[in-house]
């Protein structure tokens, strides 16, 4: 039985829970509210693995003052033989959330778990450790999961998938707008309506929107069955975010970006199953490094907080590009400014050091878990499709399309908020990555609600692998303001973009991700409905990939619009 520090330090101070629950600064029976549900209302979660730890996660609802807790692991399900336990505690100050790292665990196991305060017990989680040896991998892909637009069925249906290594969370785990913002008339139709009923900007705004999220049934299925591995993209901060601010602050009114992003991110490791920074090392900086031994290397990678420049707006430039010239030179200048930055350097040496070290572990397979679309996207000119009728149809769910169909027809990036901003930071990762012997890249993406399978090519032209996006969990993608010609600009971004092989822009879902010694696939799992909690699963599109000429690329789609024959409930 593995006792842990902790648990000898404050043994003297709650050894006794009768002599803890008379004191009045300490949890008593009667300061728990009545249901015992509820005591554990946002169920468990686990997350960032390794060979021999996991970071175990609850909240305790209802109490007051002090509260210990006890934590316990076992390899069996009915806890026979608890193979490691803690005693912890929390309290007001981080909102009744409680975290521990469980660790000496073995290699490459299903572990469970559970937290125990009182009389109370929590529901049981499953979590599993990194392998030390391994000849294959699966994982769910997910991002943007906004409440009000509809039901998490996609994480529904995640806890149901066997086996699975991890859930890669992208970003966009919540959103931060109130019930005039983006969503809010969904949710009001839909009776999922953002709590609190505000732009959340305080701590506490913070805390209760992620008490929100993870007291979802759905949400607390998947939690309570696969570990995760999340990094944060914008909207656990404010949309649009960067080093210095966010498209989404107005700091006349919202007050200093510094106090607003201290708030999100103190809330975010309260309620997020990944480890705290080591000592010395900004909060901002989540970038981190995972391995199944020599077979695979995950590098998750922050592009928000830590270095980025503010992204460029197409609504004050296009008027001043009324030539050619202008545009080149907006391009050259502008666009191409070798200052512009999404990583910073430390970041930088930090995924190079990861990716060397998989080349010569001799690792199958490099993933990098990523924010923002990856692949050069050009947005094609649609003056020549969209008469005035559609933007009269169009404009009221979409109020920039005048602006957009501007700068469509001057060959500009689709979207300056992604890598296709920051062009010159897009080439020293390429570059780093090369320096690294790592030119068979799969770069998973979130971010942009829609489904995609990319090429990766430098400037130069060289093959640097692959990029598979994921669509949005219940955020809609451009169908939601283009309705019937969305896949019709799909169609026109595969022609003006020979990187695109696939995009999807309709569907609601995940990624299933399976790599095995030899290749792989991708398939993407799209929701029949996030309308209702019953659903059913397609299918929209599968691509195996393979190893060629050292990087690795797509074969041919191999399926579809496959439909699964259930209903789920």
């Amino acid at each position: 039985m593995k006792i842990s520090r902790r648990t000898a330090l404050l043994g003297g101070v709650v050894g006794g829970v009768g002599a803890c629950a008379s004191d009045p600064q300490i949890l008593s029976f009667e300061s728990l509210q009545d249901n015992l549900e509820e005591t554990f209302a946002c169920g468990v979660a686990s997350g960032d693995p390794d060979q021999e730890s996991v970071v175990l996660w609850t909240r305790v609802h209802g109490g007051t003052g002090y509260i210990p807790v006890d934590v316990e692991v076992s390899g069996t399900e009915d806890f026979a033989n608890v193979i490691w336990r803690d005693r912890t505690s929390t309290d007001a100050s981080r909102d009744f959330t409680v975290k521990v790292v469980a660790d000496g665990l073995e290699p490459g196991k299903h572990y469970y778990y559970r937290f125990r305060v009182l009389d109370r017990t929590s529901p049981v989680g499953r979590t599993k450790t990194l392998p030390e040896q391994t000849y294959g991998a699966r994982f769910a892909v997910a991002s943007c999961s906004n409440f009000p637009f509809g039901y998490f069925n996609a994480y529904d249906h995640i806890a149901r998938q066997e086996p699975l290594d991890a859930v890669i969370h992208l970003g966009d785990y919540i959103y931060e707008y109130g019930p005039e913002g983006y969503g809010g008339a969904k949710g009001a139709a839909l009776g999922r309506v953002h709590e609190p009923q505000r732009e959340i900007i305080s701590l506490e705004d913070y805390r209760i929107r992620h008490r929100q999220y993870k007291c979802e049934p759905a949400s607390r299925r998947m939690h309570a069955r696969h570990p995760l591995i999340a990094i944060w993209d914008d909207h656990e901060t404010s949309n649009d975010s960067f080093k210095d601010g966010a498209e989404n602050h107005q700091p006349a009114t919202e007050g200093r970006w510094e106090g607003r992003k201290r708030a999100a991110l103190q809330a975010y490791y309260e309620y997020m199953p990944v480890r705290d920074p080591q000592p010395g090392r900004k909060r901002e900086n989540l970038y981190r490094s995972y391995s199944w031994g020599n077979f695979l290397t995950l590098t998750a990678i922050e592009s928000r907080l830590t270095a980025r420049t503010k992204q460029i707006s197409y609504s004050e430039v296009v008027p001043t590009l009324t030539s050619p010239e202008a545009v080149e030179r907006f391009r050259r200048d502008v666009l191409g400014d070798p200052s512009r930055e999404l990583l910073g350097n430390e970041q930088r040496r930090f995924v190079e050091a990861s990716l060397k070290r998989s080349v010569q572990k001799g690792d199958n397979w490099r993933l990098i878990a990523n924010q923002v679309l990856f692949a050069r996207v050009i947005a094609p000119d649609l003056g020549e499709y969209v008469t005035e009728d559609d933007v009269a149809l169009i404009e009221p769910q979409w109020p920039e399309i005048r602006d957009f169909l501007a700068f469509s027809a001057l060959g500009l990036p689709l979207n300056t908020d992604s890598w296709d901003g920051y062009p010159a930071a897009r080439e020293r990762f390429y570059r780093a990555a090369d320096a690294a012997g790592a030119r068979d890249l799969i770069v998973l993406t979130g971010d942009t609600h829609q489904f995609w399978a990319n090429d990766l090519k430098r400037d130069s032209g060289e093959h640097m692998g692959v990029e598979i996006g994921t669509s949005g969990v219940t955020s809609p993608g451009p169908s939601a303001y283009l309705g019937d010609k969305a896949f019709d600009f799909s169609l026109l971004l595969r022609r003006e973009n020979p990187e695109v092989r696939y995009t999807d822009p309709v569907n609601n879902g995940y990624v299933l991700l399976e790599l095995d010694e030899d290749g792989g696939r991708a398939e993407f799992i799209s929701m029949t409905t996030i309308a209702s909690p019953n659903y059913g699963v397609f299918r929209s599109a599968s691509f195996d990939l393979v190893k060629k000429n050292g990087t690795v690329e797509f074969a041919k789609p191999s399926g579809l619009g496959f439909k699964e024959r259930v209903l789920y409930r």
